[in-house]
């Protein structure tokens, strides 16, 4: 814009780059941009008609409200003081909204005395707007002082300035944090006059404020009387679902997340479903979480399976843990079933769910299906499958099953590693591992493991 005349910024374009900078936060870019429309062209332009043309300009209280938000933003108080003296060098008063403006800065910088100073001084010279009673009532809110923030509101209305849905909502929430809960919810028909939000927005975030205080009866009861008014979104109900687990509230949670699961059942592409929520990833993830701390395997089963049904996969550094600790109290259905879904998915078991399957088929004395745990997947490389991995498998789970075991998987293992030229790499560890298990740890041997492991290694010539 600025290499032709005919297209060089005037004070609207400077307004649009200003106001946009302002609202993103751009502290620097502004300033440059206001030394910019203060200094002559960089280019020189042939003279002509507009022989005498000056295209410098001041900054105006649009440019320099635009600088005050970038402050909020950047909880930037010394951009503010910046502000009030150029204005006060260029002769120009600020209005109610720059002053308004300024309050915002020092609330968002904790400076929450200059806050209320600088109100007493629009109320010396203006009629405060509902920007600046905003600010007012989340720094009466900050500071504690509830009845003050509500008295401040009634000063307001009687002046006749009608709140913004926002002024209200904060009020609400800052009675919520006091356990106000009923004197907040008297706020809604304020909001609903004016909101242009959904209403499931604000009840959302007067849930929030009472957990923020530790309050969940007041969230609940909140939760409860919102189903009369609008449907809880997904956000509420998962807001819901982890308060009631982290309260202890399980039974509440349960039943929350079975009326989701029921929802995406209900659930059609061609009819209204604006009152059914259906559970994502966090709302399962959320549920297995406090299943497996609970050591609620049964729930836990019920969760798990619902998740995979609903399109979500398994996530090893989410569910790993969770699903070897299940297998472990008696749940080895749940390993199987991911076993499965991992395998139609074409996607390779990780190495703790394998040596787990692998013991488990060990303890039911299926050798054939123990070793296919391993030879069926590419484990050669793994750290996990060494020979000293294995021994110290073997040692943290003897108590599972006798020496006899390794002695018959031994010999199992010897059969196969003869089969293949070059034998598999991880079923002579698996043999290796065998042997020293019975030479530092067993008893009695049932078996020589050394000429088993020397019979393998003399078939396949790599003695």
């Amino acid at each position: 814009m600025q290499q032709q005349i005919s297209s060089y910024p005037d004070l609207v374009a400077y307004h649009c780059i200003t106001v946009t900078l302002g609202q993103a936060g751009h502290i620097k870019e502004l300033f440059d941009v206001i030394d910019s429309m203060r200094s002559p062209p960089k280019k020189k332009f042939k003279p002509g008609v507009l022989e005498n043309w000056d295209p410098r300009l001041e900054p105006d209280i649009v440019i320099y409200n635009a600088v005050l938000n970038a402050c909020v933003r950047r909880k930037q108080c010394e951009g503010a003081f910046w502000v009030l003296q150029q204005l006060k060098q260029q002769g120009q008063k600020p209005s109610a909204t720059t002053f308004g403006l300024v309050m915002e800065v020092m609330f968002a910088c904790g400076k929450y005395s200059l806050v209320h100073e600088f109100f007493r001084k629009v109320q010396k010279s203006f009629i405060p707007n509902v920007l600046a009673y905003k600010v007012v009532v989340n720094t009466l809110w900050r500071e504690g002082k509830t009845d003050e923030a509500v008295l401040a509101v009634r000063d307001m209305e009687r002046q006749g300035i009608v709140g913004s849905a926002a002024l209200y909502y904060d009020l609400a929430r800052c009675l919520c944090s006091a356990g106000r809960c009923q004197e907040a919810l008297m706020q809604m028909e304020k909001i609903c006059k004016v909101a242009n939000k959904p209403l499931v927005v604000t009840y959302t975030g007067l849930i929030q404020a009472c957990l923020d205080c530790g309050n969940i009866q007041d969230a609940a009861d909140i939760f409860i009387q919102m189903k009369d008014f609008c449907s809880p979104n997904l956000v509420t109900s998962n807001i819901m679902l982890k308060a009631y687990l982290e309260h202890g509230w399980f039974e509440e949670a349960k039943k929350l997340f079975q009326k989701m699961s029921e929802d995406s059942s209900r659930f059609s592409s061609g009819s209204d479903n604006n009152d059914q929520v259906i559970p994502d990833i966090y709302t399962f993830n959320t549920m297995l979480e406090a299943c497996s701390a609970d050591k609620r395997w049964d729930d836990l089963e019920f969760v798990y399976i619902e998740m995979l049904h609903h399109g979500y996969y398994f996530n090893a550094k989410r569910h790993l843990r969770i699903i070897l600790d299940a297998s472990r109290a008696g749940k080895v259905e749940l390993l199987e079933t991911t076993w499965k879904h991992l395998v139609q998915t074409g996607r390779t078991p990780p190495p703790p769910l394998i040596k787990e399957r692998f013991c488990i088929r060990l303890e039911n004395k299926d050798y054939v299906s123990a070793l296919s745990c391993i030879t069926n997947h590419p484990v050669g490389d793994c750290p996990e499958f060494s020979e000293n991995a294995l021994l110290n498998l073997f040692k943290k789970s003897s108590w599972r099953f006798g020496e006899d075991t390794l002695v018959r998987l031994s010999h199992q293992a010897s059969i196969h590693a003869t089969r293949s030229n070059p034998p598999d790499s991880v079923l002579l560890n698996l043999i290796s591992s065998c042997k020293e298990f019975s030479r530092t740890c067993a008893s009695s041997p049932a078996m020589n493991l050394r000429d088993a492991l020397s019979t393998v290694l003399s078939k396949s010539s790599l003695k």
